[in-house]
């Protein structure tokens, strides 16, 4: 195997997984592309039509496999999970969904897989602690996909309000990838300018900030009602996460990262920005928060460690 050869081992081939799998091919990432779910013929399916737009796009060796084919991947991403139901929070999927990883997982490590994982199943903070917890791998390359969904959204909705290319928003949703995220507004610019003060230019109130945030976090409900997943932004914010791993870019990402001392937090995942290249995660930033919005980061923690530890106790995990 060349030096440059890069292998992504895609676990999970419903929505989300087969949009990221589209991803990696329309954007050129990794050269070997290996799809695993318990719906093999979906997956063997799902492999040519993808292989039929190498054609176009960029070449790739695309295939129906095994958790075995992990044994020399760089990357292993896992969108497998039950589907969030209309109605029915992230939250509420944390039991069915623990046992689901805990038996993807462990034929993974036993295949000997040295590499990354990247987490979207929800509810992916809970989900990507899992990961690490089951796997015994480094924090650093355990990464969540964490608010980077939610950021994505933010952005969008901001650039919209501002007339703006939602690239040049420099605003990030923090905390659970969940009903407790919230944004950093105080901290937040454009074009290097406070995204405060675009607001006062433009006749933007505070309540008018919180009525964004508030369709951001509920966003997810509205699309779900109307189509029955999502599946689109996601796939897209963790191809954007790959492409930083396997282009080793150091590019600042919000992501589920382990907090050791962040925040004054401990021993959990939660989104945050953070450096990501070839070792995972590089460094957690530690964007400074108002007085409001630590509190806001702390709430969604607590919520967060609430629901993991009944959820592990739940599954005889604990001690």
């Amino acid at each position: 195997m060349s030096k440059n050869h890069q292998k992504v081992v895609l676990v999970g081939d419903g929505a989300v997984g087969s949009s990221y799998a589209f991803a990696l091919m329309q954007q050129g990432l990794a050269e070997e592309l290996v799809i695993v779910d318990i719906a093999k013929e979906r997956t063997v399916g799902d492999a040519m039509d993808l292989e039929d737009a190498a054609g176009w796009a960029f070449n790739k060796n695309v295939y129906s496999g095994s958790y075995e084919d992990a044994r020399d991947a760089d990357l292993v991403v896992i969108t497998a999970g039950a589907p969030q139901k209309p109605g029915e929070t992230r939250l509420d999927l944390v039991d069915k969904n623990l046992k689901i990883i805990k038996a993807v997982v462990s034929p993974i490590v036993e295949a000997g897989f040295d590499g990354i994982f990247l987490v979207a199943a929800n509810p992916v903070d809970i989900l990507t602690l899992a990961v690490q917890k089951f796997s015994g791998f480094p924090k650093n390359r355990v990464i969540g996909s964490g608010t980077s969904l939610d950021t994505s959204r933010l952005r969008v909705s901001l650039g919209k309000k501002f007339n703006v290319d939602p690239r040049s928003v420099h605003a990030y949703i923090l905390g659970e990838h969940g009903d407790s995220e919230f944004a950093n507004f105080d901290e937040a610019t454009i074009a290097g300018r406070p995204l405060k003060d675009w607001a006062a230019e433009a006749g933007v109130t505070d309540a008018d900030l919180e009525e964004i945030l508030d369709a951001v976090v509920h966003k997810a409900y509205a699309i779900i009602e109307r189509k029955g997943a999502t599946f689109y932004g996601v796939a897209t914010a963790l191809a954007r996460i790959t492409r930083a791993i396997l282009r080793d870019e150091k590019s600042v990402l919000p992501v589920g990262a382990w907090m050791s001392g962040q925040y004054g937090l401990n021993d959990i995942y939660i989104g945050t920005p953070a450096i990501i290249g070839a070792d995972g995660i590089e460094n957690v930033i530690e964007t400074q928060l108002s007085a409001d919005e630590l509190a806001k980061m702390q709430a969604s923690a607590a919520t967060l460690k609430e629901i993991a530890e009944g959820g592990f106790q739940r599954l005889g995990e604990l001690n």
